[in-house]
């Protein structure tokens, strides 16, 4: 392996980016802004989508897939959305390139498009257009329908996983007869969204809903999830969007009721995307690596023979290949290092990198004594124990790794979790401390927006089921009814 890490404490951002490379997640790509995302990094996103895609179905929905590239002229039909997107969109102008006669490709000019197109940068309003010849009637409602895509918007700084010109997410867009079961249905998604996150990622989260100046453009609501990170700053790890009868009305799609009047259609968007890796990695990765939770490991036991010479490894791989065999029998991912290319130090110092929960190394020794050595990658805790009921040690031992990450970093998050009562207070937490600051708020845009200015602080959430309490307003002194949850973010 190739020298450690960048300490966490020493530069989290370059421990960062070291840790992305270093366990072969991904790396940059010849086209500013987009990456790569390698076997291993994509085998992870693949369990995600798996996981997420079965909650998605458990709830009603169906997959489709619609066009990358969207009319200009839909996003018109939309002023918020535009608003909200115009800065980052690609657009499509040409459609042929041709040979400048110097052997140089160039664009053809003459071959401009009737209408540009823009790469999509979310696909309500092609969804929108769309649904409008699948809609006549409330017999025709709901539509639950959710897309697999990648997306681009134009980011000029980037960041891998986290903030890239082009990633992956889901998207799911539903229609609905009233207000009642649309905004039920971004309530239900939101609750899919935190159980994933976790139960899968085990990463604890705060639901809430954002402010106006948060809200996603062209939404009437937006809920969200929000994690803490390491560093003490905040990602925003999921939203679902009530959008109200906006789209509806942007692209004409009515439906006859029950009752026989022509109404609007009632609609919902919400999505996740591979934003989730870079969470995955900085709530629980550690200076030594990796720290994956077993559900989302590609190899969750990883068992490295430590031999001397042909005849000692043959009978090493054949107690290896039961074990083995126990383990898939119980849907546990695991692999077999018998490279004679690296010795067992490398290959433990590569699974650390690469957050393999659990390692197995079975030498000379164990063979004579029945034995094997158990190591766990969140704690870095190892013992020697008998093979005897292996499989099912190694089992309760995934589930307790599972468990004690997502407690981990819980603790983190509560421990770092801060209630103030004044502006000075809260400067000072943020400066000193970071994490979510939970603080009285005006309820006002104008607020929102000068706390932002002046300490790069934004309202991550205002969390549901909030406690109403009155107090003033840690800026402007006004009254306020509640405390809403700051944090500097991602």
């Amino acid at each position: 392996m190739s020298k450690g890490l960048t300490s966490r404490n020493e530069d989290y951002s370059q421990w960062y980016n070291e840790l992305v490379t270093k366990a072969d997640l991904a790396e940059h790509s010849a086209v500013r802004g987009c990456m790569v995302i390698k076997p291993y990094g994509y085998s992870i996103w693949e369990k995600m989508q798996a996981a997420l895609d079965k909650m998605f179905k458990d709830t009603g929905h169906s997959n489709a897939y619609f066009p990358l590239f969207i009319p200009k002229s839909f996003f018109s039909k939309e002023a918020s959305q535009v608003e909200g997107f115009a800065t980052e969109c690609a657009v499509v102008p040409h459609y042929r390139l041709k040979n400048d006669g110097n052997g140089n490709i160039i664009v053809d000019e003459d071959a401009k498009l009737e209408e540009e197109l823009i790469v999509r940068p979310t696909s309500e309003t092609i969804i929108w257009n769309t649904y409008r010849g699948w809609i006549q009637s409330y017999r025709d409602l709901p539509i639950l329908v959710n897309q697999w895509a990648n997306v681009v918007r134009w980011e000029m700084r980037t960041r891998l996983f986290l903030r890239t010109a082009e990633f992956l997410w889901q998207e799911g867009h539903t229609a609905h007869a009233s207000s009642e079961e649309a905004i039920a249905e971004a309530e239900k998604m939101l609750e899919v969204y935190a159980d994933f996150a976790e139960n899968w990622l085990a990463v604890p989260v705060v639901k809430g809903i954002k402010t106006a100046n948060e809200r996603f453009a062209g939404a009437v609501e937006t809920y969200c999830i929000e994690a803490l990170m390491q560093d003490g700053k905040a990602l925003q790890a999921g939203t679902s969007h009530f959008l109200g009868q906006n789209f509806a009305k942007a692209f004409d799609v009515k439906f006859t009721s029950k009752e026989g009047k022509l109404d609007h259609v009632w609609a919902t968007s919400w999505g996740v995307s591979t934003r989730l890796m870079g969470a995955l990695i900085m709530a629980h990765s550690d200076d030594s690596g990796l720290v994956l939770p077993p559900k989302l490991a590609p190899i969750q036991v990883v068992i490295v023979p430590i031999n001397k010479g042909e005849e000692e490894l043959a009978r090493i791989t054949a107690v290896a290949d039961e074990l083995i065999l126990q383990l898939k029998q119980k849907g546990i991912s695991v692999k077999y290092d018998d490279r004679d290319t690296q010795r067992p130090g490398f290959k433990f110092a590569e699974y650390e990198m690469k957050g393999v929960p659990v390692r197995v190394a079975i030498g000379g020794r164990d063979l004579e004594n029945g034995s094997a050595e158990i190591a766990r990658r969140d704690t870095r805790e190892k013992q020697t124990v008998s093979r005897e009921g292996l499989a099912e040690r190694i089992e309760e031992l995934l589930e307790d790794i599972q468990n004690n990450i997502y407690q981990k970093a819980l603790s983190f998050r509560n421990e770092n979790t801060t209630e103030v009562n004044n502006y000075e207070e809260f400067k000072q937490v943020l400066d000193e401390k970071g994490g979510f600051v939970l603080a009285h708020w005006d309820g006002t845009s104008e607020t929102e927006q000068k706390i932002k200015e002046e300490t790069k602080a934004t309202i991550r959430c205002i969390p549901l089921q909030n406690t109403q309490q009155d107090g003033v307003c840690v800026f402007s002194g006004k009254p306020s009814t509640q405390r809403v949850l700051f944090a500097r973010a991602y």
